[in-house]
């Protein structure tokens, strides 16, 4: 449940179809503090880095059909965390909206901006030199946040500014994202109400 005014933005959710048994538990005022089992080691490094860079308290569960491919588990990951990004957020009262962080990790840099306006949108602009990372295919990157931005309802970019290596691009999207929904999740005292002219987000 979400509490906008008692500054409790919490979410729990399940989701359980034949190719993946998920749970999650996301706080969006939190200090960081994660727990994440997924079956593939490099995609909780991501998420958990998500987690502290973001300030977000997140437990992710995952038992997914890996012996078929990662690609389930970490889509369904995706559509799990935007729903609970949405249900955390509530009516949207007296955020900022907006976020966008460019980030830098060694040789790479990344850009991200996200606009919680409840219309969902992914422009993704990477190309990565390596097909895997650990376990992980990297097609599977823009799957999870394809999934993430549609459960959500917002408008996310996503563009690799400059290459390199492809954990690096990878590790810095997570966190660029992370940085961006920080910023646009937080409350602004400024704002009244919704933050849009017509009323609604």
């Amino acid at each position: 449940m979400s509490e906008q005014n008692g500054k409790m933005r919490t979410a729990s959710v399940k989701r359980k179809t034949k190719e993946t048994d998920i749970t999650a538990v996301l706080d969006l005022d939190g200090s960081g503090v994660s727990e994440i089992s997924t079956g593939i080691g490099f995609f909780d490094h991501m998420l958990e880095g998500f987690s502290r860079h973001g300030f977000f308290d997140l437990t992710l569960n995952c038992s997914g059909d890996l012996h078929v491919d990662p690609h389930h588990t970490v889509e369904d990951c995706g559509i799990v965390l935007g729903n609970a990004i949405r249900e955390a957020l509530g009516g949207k009262e007296g955020i900022r909206r907006f976020g966008s962080c460019i980030l830098p990790m060694d040789e790479t840099l990344v850009l991200c901006a996200v606009d919680l306006s409840g219309r969902p949108y992914l422009v993704f602009d990477a190309e990565f030199p390596a097909e895997r990372v650990g376990a992980m295919d990297t097609e599977t990157v823009k799957e999870f946040f394809y999934a993430v931005s549609y459960s959500a309802g917002m408008n996310l970019h996503l563009k690799v500014l400059n290459a390199g290596n492809t954990h690096h691009m990878i590790e810095a999207m997570f966190k660029a994202f992370a940085r961006a929904l920080d910023e646009a999740s937080a409350p602004d005292p400024r704002v009244t109400g919704i933050l849009s002219t017509k009323g609604s987000l």
